[in-house]
């Protein structure tokens, strides 16, 4: 019955050859620019296609999607062909409320086999959109339809699971916002999807003759992505968020790619409200920290605009897309100060494991678990190269968790890996972070389901078998995942529906 079928080193080191990002005006309650075509102002002779526009927010009980070519404008300098939904990269933003029964229909007009996958959404098992495992891939022509109650409210995203160190670095993604039933309400809302890219994916395009040279510790050379987006924007590309003196402002943050961003948010104290969706007690306000967001997570972040002027939310680091991505903050009515860019400046980073107030949680760490696991993150050389694994294993021979419904499950995760950085992420299911290198949380609860693991970091985390079906339990670098770490949760009183075809090749759910 399972039957993921693993991309090599090589596939997960080319699929970086298709790297590029996410495009839109600002999403969320300011839509004035939403649903407006850009100018198409360069032409690419290699592919008559329209270029991406604005991303679209859908919301109603049945919402369409449409997977299709386009062409993304970057800056200024480059355009890349890209895979997005309904021809926006990221793809139109789905906002929904708590309690909605939502019916997406999603086409495919793409050359190649898609899914969905609902990335921290805990759909029933048949809609999480893993080919050969979930369901088959959908094939191009072909229309399927995802079905499922809102019943979580927060700040989530979609992308492929189908080869998906390709698809989602081609730009096949988009946010999920299911609102609540009694929302704090705030006058404006953003949605900030970040990404990074090649300025010249023919770079990526290598046979095994030159993949030792572009081999990093990581099995890929991250410095290959140059160019790094908000929105599918780089640098003044960049729409600037607009706010009125007095305004609460909510920022959605997603990393839809592959390496943790530092941000840091000038001239405001901010709160961090809620992290992968879910809300934190009682958050304190802090200011000059940066906020790492890691692939796969996501941070919703609220301030008062009490500092009139002009003012950057910048990415701090020192490789060569670093300086792309920013987004000026500008109040409408007074531009009296204009912020000055310090992206190497030295600041402390949010320590999650001690931020919010500290209550006790659903799972402590000294009570009786049913399901006790170790996930030991690893590297190793394999025949084409360098793999990842976990307990020593790679996908499809990693030792699955077994669980039962109603189990309540405790996993270490360790970080063998000597220099790589690993965000797991756990389809169907929430966990709960109890404790960091031995130190128990002392701030909030801190419920998840990405999670990034440093090199030589230890988590302890736990969650409830709530959701009965086969979930992968895999890190969110991608190319990492089709390399072979990849695990899965699997319920021993769940029988699935879905019997995979074992002659259908095209069932690639990495």
């Amino acid at each position: 019955m399972k039957k993921l079928l693993l991309g090599t080193v090589l596939a997960g080191v080319v699929a970086i050859g298709a790297a590029c990002s996410n495009n839109s005006s600002m999403q969320g309650h300011d839509m004035s620019n939403m649903n407006m075509k850009e100018e198409n102002t360069a032409q690419d002779s290699s592919k008559k296609l329209p270029l991406a526009t604005n991303t679209e927010v859908l919301s109603g009980k049945e919402i369409n999607l449409t997977a299709k070519e386009a062409l993304l404008q970057i800056n200024d300098k480059v355009k890349l062909p890209v895979y997005t939904y309904n021809g926006s990269v990221p793809g139109a933003q789905i906002r929904v409320k708590q309690g909605d029964n939502v019916k997406i229909v999603l086409k495919n007009e793409l050359p190649e086999p898609i899914t969905i996958h609902w990335h921290g959404y805990p759909v029933p098992n048949d809609q999480d959109g893993v080919p050969g495992v979930t369901m088959d891939a959908i094939k191009p022509g072909e229309t399927f339809t995802y079905e499922f109650t809102a019943t979580v409210p927060g700040t989530y995203f979609y992308h492929s699971h189908q080869k998906s160190a390709e698809q989602v670095d081609k730009g096949l993604y988009g946010t999920l916002i299911v609102e609540p039933k009694n929302e704090e309400k705030v006058d404006r809302d953003y949605t900030l999807v970040l990404d990074e890219w090649m300025s010249n994916p023919d770079e990526g395009n290598m046979d095994m003759s030159g993949m030792d040279q572009h081999m990093s510790s990581m099995g890929h050379d991250m410095n290959m992505y140059d160019i790094f987006t908000i929105n599918g924007k780089s640098g003044s590309a960049v729409k600037p968020l607009k706010v009125k003196k007095g305004e609460k402002v909510r920022l959605r943050l997603v990393n839809a790619g592959y390496m943790a961003h530092k941000l840091h948010l000038h001239g405001h104290e901010f709160k961090i409200v809620a992290t992968d969706g879910q809300p934190l007690k009682d958050p304190q306000p802090i200011k000059d920290e940066l906020l790492n967001i890691a692939p796969g997570e996501r941070y919703d972040i609220e301030f008062i605009a009490n500092n009139p002027g002009e003012w950057l939310l910048e990415c701090h680091g020192d490789m060569e897309g670093t300086d792309g991505m920013k987004v000026k903050i500008q109040y409408e009515d007074q531009t009296n100060n204009t912020d000055k860019e310090n992206a190497k400046e030295n600041l402390p980073v949010v320590d999650m494991t001690t931020y919010g107030k500290y209550e006790v949680g659903s799972f402590t760490l000294d009570q009786k678990y049913d399901v006790e696991y170790t996930m030991d993150l690893g590297t190793a050389m394999g025949k084409n190269g360098m793999i990842f694994t976990i307990n020593g294993k790679t996908y499809p021979d990693t030792a699955p968790i077994n669980v039962k419904t109603g189990d309540l499950v405790k996993v270490k995760i360790v970080n063998n890996s000597p220099m790589d950085v690993h965000p797991m992420h756990l389809h169907g299911h929430f966990f709960q972070v109890l404790s960091k290198n031995g130190k128990p949380v002392t701030g909030s609860p801190l419920i998840k389901d990405s999670l990034n693991v440093n090199p030589g970091e230890e988590y302890v985390v736990a969650f409830k078998a709530d959701n009965p079906g086969n979930w992968m339990f895999h890190c969110h670098d991608l190319h990492h995942a089709s390399a072979g770490m990849v695990t899965e949760v699997k319920y021993t009183d769940y029988k699935s529906d879905y019997t995979p075809d074992p002659n259908d090749t095209t069932n690639k759910g990495e």
